[in-house]
């Protein structure tokens, strides 16, 4: 071989390499578990798990693997019966974000949530929450134990890539102070230890503490990052997320392409996204008004004052009808099913083209059970590092078995103690449901549980 093969070699190899880091780089951002015990109605500890079974079932659609020998699932699909807490593990985990990234000011303020309440001990006893991600190709495990008062205990733990503190944390509380230590690998200033100390308040995480402390550290910035880049807020039913994706459009965060394809795709004959751009005249007393009444920028208040003039953006779909004609129909003259498959096209992109979560609570609201299909398959063919967390009451879902994997299914069931039970179909044995049979009838029949308990329908009215 000469040596200008050898050169050549070299760099396809290199190049081959760099890809690969890239892509894995790329791809590690992922959730492993998320544990939480005494929140509302979750009483024992329950864990969502997004570690893959060993079957290669489905393996390019559903996998992603942020490190060699890791296999992780990009989708968590949970049912289950009203009141069974599906919801509550989505507002848990919604819960932890808030709480990390949105620290209290004065530690008089309470930390504002519901323990367990039907028992005696629970509501008096501590609440717990574990997580564990990849952030940058680095695993984080992240606990947590707090009551309404103050946090009792914290620690991060990191495997980078062996498993090693980052910090430990307590809380006395007779005086109120928070103590931190961190691991024999971190290296932190002394001055800046102490500065953290007092800015993590006894009801505010380290994280938290740290947003607030002009100090450097990669490992807390690491995750600081993940839960507020790659964790996303809960999507309720009611979520307005026609004005977040609008804005994302008109920034280019989003791409209309992908939008506008997922809705020719869904067939709503719809041909093209137009921004109607108004401009009107308004009066000193207008502006005074505004300058009054109203939030606004300095920037903004003179640029009102010197323009006399406010610019109004209305969405319009374009309608291509009979090949020829093409009309424009406001949002709000859309049907729900429209509108709402808009707002998730939105977030479809954002799933393929970042690296996101998305906990997304009852999926179906407003969309045809063709179109949940649709927006699924489109996800897991084209989404190659972001996860989604969706709760759903779609039981007809489940007859699709070519495009469900069995540890990608998850159940809610509430037990006697009136507490929220979870467990993956991927637990039930053969005893149960056989591999290749319906999951969909299974359910049905109440195999699975997560389903009501219903009585006859026979209502006593006779109140005298």
């Amino acid at each position: 071989m000469s040596k200008k093969q050898v050169i050549v070699l070299f760099l396809m190899f290199l190049s081959f390499n760099l890809q690969f880091d890239y892509e894995n780089e790329r791809k590690s951002i992922m959730l492993v578990n998320f544990s939480v015990q005494n929140f509302r109605s979750i009483k024992d500890k329950v864990t969502l798990s997004f570690e893959a079974a060993k079957s290669d079932d489905l393996e390019d659609y559903y996998i992603i693997k942020p490190k060699e020998g890791i296999r992780l699932l990009k989708l968590g699909l949970i049912y289950g019966a009203n009141a069974s807490g599906k919801t509550n593990l989505l507002k848990a985990l919604d819960f932890l974000r808030d709480l990390i990234m949105e620290p209290v000011d004065k530690k008089t303020e309470p930390i504002s949530f519901a323990p367990f309440l039907f028992d005696d001990k629970t509501p008096t006893q501590n609440t717990i929450m574990k997580i564990e991600f990849y952030q940058k190709g680095i695993k984080y495990l992240y606990e947590l134990e707090f009551n309404n008062d103050f946090i009792v205990k914290e620690e991060l733990r990191n495997f980078n890539p062996n498993k090693a503190i980052v910090f430990t944390r307590t809380t006395n509380k007779e005086n109120q102070l928070s103590k931190i230590e961190f691991g024999r690998k971190i290296e932190i200033d002394k001055s800046h230890k102490s500065t953290l100390e007092a800015n993590t308040l006894w009801n505010n995480t380290v994280l938290g503490g740290f947003l607030k402390t002009n100090i450097e550290s990669t490992e807390l910035q690491n995750v600081i990052n993940w839960f507020r880049s790659k964790l996303k807020p809960i999507v309720h039913p009611k979520s307005n997320l026609f004005d977040y994706v609008s804005d994302k459009l008109d920034s280019n965060a989003i791409d209309k392409r992908t939008v506008l394809e997922v809705l020719k795709k869904a067939d709503f004959n719809i041909s093209d996204i137009v921004v109607d751009v108004n401009e009107q005249e308004v009066t000193s007393e207008f502006v005074d008004l505004v300058s009054k009444k109203l939030k606004i920028s300095e920037f903004e208040l003179k640029k009102l004052k010197s323009e006399k003039k406010i610019t109004t953006k209305e969405l319009l779909f374009e309608h291509v009808v009979n090949g020829t004609g093409k009309y424009h129909l406001s949002f709000d003259d859309e049907s729900a099913g429209t509108q709402r498959y808009y707002e998730f096209g939105g977030l479809l992109d954002m799933l393929i083209h970042n690296e996101i979560i998305f906990p997304i609570d009852e999926f179906e609201s407003s969309l045809h059970p063709d179109l949940l299909k649709h927006f699924l398959l489109s996800f897991l063919v084209n989404s190659k590092k972001s996860q989604l967390i969706a709760t759903t009451h779609l039981r007809e879902l489940l007859m699709e078995k070519d495009i469900f994997r069995n540890d990608a299914i998850w159940f809610t069931e509430k037990k006697d103690d009136g507490s929220t039970d979870l467990f993956s179909l991927d637990d039930f044995d053969s005893s149960v449901i056989r591999k290749g049979s319906s999951a969909y009838n299974a359910y049905k029949a109440g195999k699975l549980g997560a389903t009501p308990n219903l009585s006859d329908y026979y209502l006593d009215l006779d109140y005298e």
